[in-house]
């Protein structure tokens, strides 16, 4: 970052600048679509041309203005624009997808990358960028001289009654020109404070583009897990199902109370309503999925019955400086840039301003004479303005200016720290799941053992066994199931949210 003019009022102290050593050079290629082609100067040689002479003018004025410019759609398009190259290549491209080699399922790598290509929103924040973009062109315009041109052809005439009339004609043309002097660097600064918006729009955009790609991967675990725990539910009602002929069976043989035979029935209702339950969660994640891919949300998105690999630990020793490509932090930075520089324009703005004009104009009864540059009157002048009183308004927004830069560097401190909170609460929330998973396999185990002991205890007629047994170890060994299915679904979220957190993968650094 370019050092403060202004100690008092651009001074940052240490523990607000974690990440602010960075500069910002400026983009090659700003300003390429400035560059336009001349109107024609070519003197008409025909008479009777001379009054389309202003037509001619104001068509080639309206062909320059449009330039490559294209005409507003009035219709939706499902074309996507070109991906950014800064947001989609190189180390950008791998900060926001790269992660996703650690889990280990190519579906949802396959999913994550069509959701990129197609989702609107996504599409949607790529126009607006474009839209920011145009605005660094308009930002340079302001330190570039204005030229004006103008052109016009009248014909007139007086009757006289019998006598021939009076005919006459007049042709004119102007120029004008005017160009403020950057004395002081106010339009500079405003020109280097437009850049660093278009950066922070950059980072909002890649910032999007990693959620996006986060809660792509985040729907398929949801579907995933909805479709193991609509397994677990046909799983269970087969057993319930099992344990009711089992049980009426016993009580055919009047060794068991029509009671048991109640309870057995309504275990089976119960997993046939929560069967139904399950299909529709799973249906449902299946369109919140669809509608992240930018397709029609109908539900019928095939899911797998295995949730994605995991690596067993993240990698010790993460380097805090990872943060520092964090997009939402990189915009932080740019505006806090930004708002430098505005506060250094505004108080520019109190300093005098030094303007060039100049002006040239022709008029004659001959089109001829008009453009004859001979017969060109022209002038050229030189002013200089200082604003005496207004009120204390420039003042004024000078002190704003400073204040919001003020408020932008507390803005980004927040964000730093709110950064760091994510990151070390998704790293203990990961290492407290990685624990209980080891708890709840072994409460898994010894409720699986104990619902088939009261199956087969029962069914023998051993002493002592009852249906009670049976129910309490079917209904600890779903529910021990069901955990099971929702922790493992909560670490691999987890683990997205640490991404998210980090800003992208393990390792890359941005560039």
């Amino acid at each position: 970052m370019p050092p403060s003019k202004d100690t008092d009022s651009h001074s940052i102290s240490a523990r607000n600048t974690v990440f602010l050593e960075k500069s910002y050079p400026p983009h090659p290629g700003l300003y390429a679509a400035l560059e336009s082609r001349r109107p024609s100067t070519e003197t008409p040689n025909v008479r009777s041309l001379a009054l389309l002479f202003p037509c001619i003018l104001l068509l080639e004025s309206c062909a320059f203005t449009g330039q490559n410019v294209d005409n507003p759609s009035e219709a939706a398009t499902t074309t996507p624009p070109a991906l950014w190259n800064k947001a989609s290549r190189g180390q950008h491209a791998k900060i926001s997808t790269g992660w996703l080699t650690e889990f280990r399922d190519p579906r949802m790598k396959a999913l994550v990358h069509e959701a990129i290509d197609k989702n609107n929103n996504l599409q949607a924040a790529a126009y607006r960028l474009r839209a920011t973009r145009e605005n660094n062109i308009t930002s340079r315009a302001a330190r570039l001289p204005r030229l004006d041109a103008g052109g016009s052809a009248s014909r007139s005439h007086s009757g006289l009654g019998s006598a021939p009339g009076i005919s006459s004609r007049s042709y004119g043309l102007s120029f004008s020109a005017s160009w403020e002097i950057d004395l002081w660097g106010r339009l500079r600064d405003l020109d280097d404070a437009t850049n660093s918006d278009y950066r922070a729009a950059l980072a909002d955009y890649r910032a999007a583009r990693l959620s996006l790609a986060i809660n792509t991967a985040k729907a398929w675990i949801n579907l995933t897990e909805a479709q193991q725990l609509v397994e677990l539910a046909e799983q269970t009602l087969g057993d319930f199902k099992k344990s009711l002929s089992l049980i009426s069976r016993r009580h055919r043989e009047a060794l068991l109370r029509a009671v048991d035979v109640q309870f057995g029935r309504n275990n089976v209702a119960s997993a046939e309503r929560n069967l139904r339950n399950q299909i529709l969660r799973r249906d449902e994640a299946a369109r919140a999925l669809q509608l992240l891919l930018g397709r029609y949300p109908s539900g019928e998105l095939t899911a797998t019955s295995n949730l994605p690999g995991l690596k067993p630990q993240v990698p010790a020793g993460l380097p805090s400086e990872l943060l520092s490509r964090r997009p939402d932090l990189a915009s932080g930075r740019a505006r806090i840039y930004s708002s430098a520089r505005r506060a250094d324009a505004a108080r520019k703005s109190l300093l005098p301003s030094l303007r060039l004009t100049g002006s040239g104009n022709g008029g004659s009864s001959q089109l001829g004479r008009a453009l004859d540059p001979s017969y060109l009157t022209w002038s050229i002048a030189s002013s200089l303005a200082q604003t005496i009183y207004q009120g204390g308004a420039p003042s004024a927004q000078a002190r704003a200016a400073l204040q919001l830069n003020k408020s932008a560097i507390h803005d980004y401190t927040q964000d730093v720290l709110q950064a760091f909170r994510e990151v070390e609460s998704a790293l203990q929330i990961d290492n407290s799941l990685r624990e209980q998973e080891g708890f709840l396999l072994v409460e898994v185990d010894q409720a699986s053992k104990a619902q088939s002991a009261a199956e087969r205890d029962l069914g023998l007629g051993i002493e002592g066994s009852s249906v009670l047994e049976i129910l309490e170890s079917q209904r600890r060994a779903v529910n021990a199931r069901g955990s099971l299915i929702r922790l493992r679904s909560q670490r691999l979220q987890n683990r997205l949210d640490l991404h998210l957190a980090l800003g992208g993968d393990f390792e890359t650094m941005e560039n």
